[in-house]
């Protein structure tokens, strides 16, 4: 039996069935992070065809898009539109019974931030979210990517999704980094170097002296920024 790389296990522990020969399977998703600005469309399309969440338990609906930054704020948006969003989004948090991050909890940010700080992430899981930068919870060995609102609509109905499997890319980094060079540079001279869409339809696979280095939080980066070369995963991997 041949060795398998971290992602290839994931996807092979999350599968229900394979769909077909060109790499499409059902999987299965372990917990999902929904924001208010693409998720609305997901939540009128189970209201229209009288669709229920499948388990709200493994879903978090946390305020992060559209919601003022300023530090004596309120929960009060300063855009109609944004506030529409946000009422829309509370109000389908107690409709399907979906713990919510609300403004002014102390719990809300970022969601990719919330997620490993109130322990929502944990290696060996599948998560997908309405977020592109799903690909940071690779900094925890989970399998995180980013899907759209159809997408959501049917990940809440059945905690599934189609998934075609990715190819695997390493990126070794050897050596120590010199002075002032953090994950974010790294990150960007991948980008030079392989462009803007050279990572696309791949999972990267970051291995390396210099990567083992890292702190949490830089490999937090380098995962999260993976998307800006077009990868679809990205994880980070000791050795």
């Amino acid at each position: 039996m041949s060795a398998k790389t971290l992602y290839e296990k994931l996807v092979e522990s999350h599968t229900i069935r394979e769909l077909d020969n060109e790499g499409h399977v059902l999987l299965y998703i372990d917990r999902s992070i929904l924001n208010e600005y693409t998720s609305p469309q997901a939540f009128s399309g189970l209201r229209e065809r009288g669709r229920t969440v499948r388990h709200p338990d493994t879903f978090l609906l946390n305020i992060d898009h559209v919601n003022p930054t300023r530090s004596q704020r309120d929960d009060l948006m300063t855009d109609p539109g944004g506030q529409l969003q946000v009422d829309y989004f509370r109000e389908n948090a107690a409709d399907f019974d979906i713990t919510l991050f609300d403004v002014l909890d102390p719990r809300q940010g970022i969601e990719h931030v919330v997620a490993h700080e109130q322990g929502l992430v944990m290696p060996g899981m599948v998560i997908a979210a309405g977020d592109s930068h799903t690909t940071t919870y690779g900094a925890f060995g989970a399998l995180g990517f980013g899907i759209g609102t159809s997408e959501i609509e049917h990940l809440l109905a059945t905690q599934t999704l189609v998934y075609r499997k990715l190819k695997t890319m390493r990126v070794s980094v050897q050596g120590e980094l010199p002075f002032a060079c953090s994950a974010k540079d790294i990150v960007l001279e991948l980008l030079e170097r392989i462009g803007a869409d050279g990572a696309t339809g791949y999972a990267i696979e970051f291995v390396g002296e210099a990567i083992s280095a890292l702190s949490v939080e830089g490999r937090m980066t380098l995962c999260n920024m993976a998307v800006e070369a077009g990868g679809a995963w990205c994880y980070y991997c000791a050795g």
